[in-house]
């Protein structure tokens, strides 16, 4: 343990200063982390005086040094590196400065009775900052997607072209997969992030009614403890607050992450010059490549898509220290919480920033869209004319055949680099032209007339469920803060 400054001879996470924001790195700094047990000590001192346990001298002197301001961690290294326990280091230098009172600080209590109520403040604190995140990302998709939701764009399944959609649509469902995680993180926050409360050493709440002498009045030391911290808890808790709630948490924030990698692959596939239809923002003096001044990688997207595959895997470290902790708690699960919570809040924080960015600096390229649409577009116009001319007396499969054969001949046309002669091939086919003009056969192949309801559509989800809830959190709306870079 070193109680130096940390500096660039030493190992640093790159969480420690080179991902997510100062705010979200703040509300998981050690400083932070004490604080916060000082303030439920506080809090149960408080209670714990309302039953003359402790007096309100000692109780002034338990509040007077409760801040941040007094946390003296290098003071409380020094004692842990004997004792072997962050916690009651704590204790004793909380204690050493609050001399009237500190022999009061931690009556009743078990070291999770602190640490866990302490790690659902900071929690619903992180979540809250991630809610702002998800807002200002849900508007930024939102508007992009009503912009463009008439430009029609080439679908693509199984990465080859398939019918025509619109861009607008497409974004539309990047807003949806926010959508549904600010509802996630929403439940989230309302019904599973509830502290441990105070019920001692295997949540029986024993040392409390000990100390009060009845159940009823351990209940309601909780009560007032918990109300003042601004926090339910759980009805029951073994030594911990159900280790459940850390699964959930990372599940949701793992879900979240899902929706930026989405977005972020399918940006740097459509950012490919092979398709070239959009592209990330790049600085003026952005250098993509050590060895090739010309490129023009999507570097912002990969790092997300990277923060995000690794936030996807945190999720099983909260599934393994749920399922295995034995009976009312084994510490197993303390040395990965304190990694997998704090990183999987500042790697979500970094994408949402990111995503963010890139949403409200999206370069559209009409002409490259225009292009494809050009190569690939009256294949999907195939299926119209397949359908009108089955209503007139066509067989379906027969023209299905007829259809795929020449599509075939077409498609290897547009692979050498040819305009697409698919119009042509068929218009020519006398199974064709004897029920179609060749000017019938263009205007069903035109591939704008196959977007089916895509504006529609997107213009119904802006209005019926973004909206909505950007009203709900209008007041967040540009004040979420930003990752500097």
């Amino acid at each position: 343990m070193r109680d130096d400054r940390f500096g660039y001879d030493d190992f640093l996470s790159p969480f420690t200063w080179r991902y997510g924001s100062k705010e979200m790195r703040a509300i998981f700094s050690e400083r932070e982390r004490r604080g916060t047990w000082r303030k439920v000590w506080a809090e149960l001192a408080r209670a714990e005086h309302q039953y003359g346990l402790v007096s309100r001298r000692e109780l002034r002197d338990i509040l007077s040094k409760a801040g941040r301001e007094y946390v003296d961690i290098q003071s409380a290294h020094a004692i842990e590196r004997k004792i072997r326990h962050d916690l009651m280091a704590e204790i004793q230098v909380f204690a050493r400065q609050a001399k009237r009172g500190g022999g009061k600080i931690h009556l009743g209590a078990t070291s999770m009775d602190i640490e866990d109520n302490a790690d659902i403040l900071l929690f619903r604190r992180a979540a809250d900052l991630v809610l702002s995140r998800l807002v200002n990302c849900l508007d930024a998709v939102a508007e992009r997607a009503l912009s463009y939701r008439s430009l029609a764009c080439m679908g693509w399944t199984h990465l080859q072209p398939a019918e025509p959609t619109t861009l607008g649509y497409r974004l539309a469902g990047y807003a949806q997969d926010i959508a549904l995680d600010i509802d996630l993180l929403e439940f989230e926050l309302a019904e599973h992030l509830k502290g441990k409360g105070m019920k001692g050493a295997v949540g029986t709440a024993a040392s409390y009614q000990k100390l009060l002498g009845s159940a009823n009045k351990a209940a309601k030391l909780e009560d007032q403890v918990m109300r003042n911290l601004g926090i339910d808890s759980f009805h029951v808790s073994s030594q911990t607050y159900p280790r459940k709630v850390d699964y959930l948490l990372l599940s949701c924030l793992g879900s979240i992450a899902q929706s930026c990698h989405k977005f972020g692959l399918d940006l740097r596939i459509l950012q490919s010059p092979s398709i070239g239809e959009l592209s990330e923002p790049i600085g003026e003096k952005q250098v993509g490549s050590s060895a090739m001044p010309f490129k023009r990688n999507p570097t912002a997207a990969e790092r997300m898509c990277s923060l995000a595959r690794y936030l996807s895997s945190l999720p099983a470290v909260a599934f393994m220290n749920a399922s295995s902790s034995i009976l009312e708690r084994t510490l197993d699960d303390s040395a990965s919480r304190r990694l997998a919570m704090p990183e999987a809040f500042i790697a979500v924080d970094e994408c949402l920033s990111i995503y963010e960015r890139l949403m409200r600096g999206l370069t559209v390229y009409p002409i490259m869209i225009r292009r494809n649409m050009e190569r690939f577009g009256e294949f999907a116009g195939t299926e119209a004319l397949l359908m009108e001319m089955v209503s007139r007396g066509g067989d379906r499969q027969e023209m299905h055949e007829l259809i795929r054969k020449h599509s075939f001949v077409a498609w290897e046309s547009v692979m050498r680099g040819e305009p697409n002669p698919l119009a042509r091939l068929l218009s020519g086919d006398p199974k064709v032209s004897s029920k179609f003009s060749r000017g019938e056969v263009i205007e069903l192949l035109k591939p704008k007339k196959h977007v089916g309801s895509a504006a529609e559509l997107t213009v119904k989800f802006v209005r019926d469920v973004a909206r909505p809830l950007l009203r709900r959190y209008r007041d967040r709306i540009g004040k979420s803060g930003s990752v500097e870079y």
